[in-house]
């Protein structure tokens, strides 16, 4: 069974519509460039949103220089209780083209898998899926096959942009100052590196960019970048014998030599860690390798940080009249910074589970007009 899809797209101001709205605009994030943001174009989406928030009421909403959306919902109440962000980023992964996004929608999810219309080899099937079966009877939205869709994390942006509206239009409910921040440049790993706390003024802040409905995730990993540029010796090959040493044969060589059942990301599960390579280019005289390093502890991102130190050591031993050099980026999660975990109200009515498996607190499961699939 294949179920079809329809693009006939009205935009009425539903959870849904802000989000296919949002999609169509082109927010693709660049490791490459040095800026705030990244790209310009996410500013394009910032000053929508800015905009729309200035429209439901919000005075203060704004696009700063460097592509932040700051705003505040005021308190509604004389109740001193703390101040709280909901914050989402609206850059979209460089991986996958996001431009002339497409999104489509499956009317009423009745099972098997989905054919995507502008690509018609790309199939989600639901053997390979089996969340799926927990939308059968909701509305399900896809790109069309051709591009990512952005619903990471422009979901969470639609999310927090209804809930504002919502708490605007019911004044009966009862809530001290609420921040809102939009950030650009998270896929790259730069999305809070220019924000202004002091400007923000919350006492916690909640990411709404998780799993499905009902997962709270209350602790995040830590990740390192590892950058490995590798010159090797180039010479003819009619004449290369003993002399040539191949740039792109000793980075080959380095990814050999990781760990084959343990440290990766298709081996480990939960709080495991991983070394993982995302990138290969270049040519025999120069070749760079890109990693990732996620743990949970600072020691555990030493420790697979020196396996990868000793594995090049190891390699370039062999290739004497070569040479590499290494850069490193680092971004710390919670668990490093000793976060206050979240506290949930006893009546809360489901139990969840956080990113690494462990037994989560209870959390009542919201409601939610459709899903929405990367």
């Amino acid at each position: 069974m294949v179920s079809t899809v329809t693009s006939n797209l009205g935009f009425t101001h539903t959870v849904t519509e802000r989000f296919l709205r949002y999609a169509a605009i082109d927010t693709q994030s660049d490791p490459a460039s040095p800026t705030c943001p990244s790209t310009e174009k996410q500013k394009d989406l910032g000053r929508l949103l800015a905009g729309e928030l200035q429209a439901m009421g919000i005075r203060d909403a704004h696009l700063d220089e460097h592509g932040y959306v700051y705003a505040t919902i005021p308190a509604n109440t004389d109740k001193q209780v703390p101040v709280i962000c909901f914050c989402s980023h609206m850059d979209t992964s460089p991986d996958c083209t996001g431009k002339d996004v497409k999104p489509q929608i499956v009317k009423n999810y009745r099972g098997g898998d989905i054919m995507l219309p502008g690509d018609p080899t790309q199939i989600i099937r639901i053997a390979d899926h089996p969340a799926l079966f927990d939308q059968i009877g909701n509305d399900i939205v896809t790109s069309d096959g051709t591009t990512l869709l952005g619903a990471d994390n422009k979901a969470g942006l639609a999310e927090i942009m209804d809930a504002a509206r919502f708490l605007i239009d019911n004044p009966q409910i009862k809530h001290g100052a609420i921040k809102i921040l939009f950030t650009p440049d998270e896929e790259i790993g730069r999305g809070v590196d220019r924000v202004d706390l002091k400007k923000l003024g919350a006492d916690f802040a909640y990411t709404i960019d998780g799993e499905t409905a009902g997962n709270i995730e209350d602790e995040t990993f830590s990740a390192d970048a590892a950058t490995i540029t590798i010159e090797g010796v180039s010479t003819h090959p009619g004449f290369a014998k003993g002399k040539m040493e191949h740039a792109i044969k000793i980075a080959a060589a380095i990814v050999d030599r990781l760990p084959k059942q343990t440290c990766s990301p298709e081996t480990t599960e939960g709080s495991q860690g991983f070394l993982h390579p995302i990138a290969i280019s270049g040519a025999l005289e120069q070749t760079t390798l890109k990693f990732i390093v996620r743990d949970f502890t600072d020691q555990g991102l030493q420790e697979k940080e020196a396996l990868l130190e000793s594995i090049v050591k190891d390699v370039m031993t062999d290739f004497p009249r070569s040479t590499c050099r290494q850069a490193a980026r680092t971004v710390r999660g919670c668990r490093s910074w000793d976060c206050p975990a979240p506290t949930f109200s006893p009546a809360s009515t489901r139990s969840i589970r956080g990113w690494n498996g462990s037994a989560g607190r209870t959390w009542k499961k919201p409601s939610r007009p459709s899903s929405i699939s990367r």
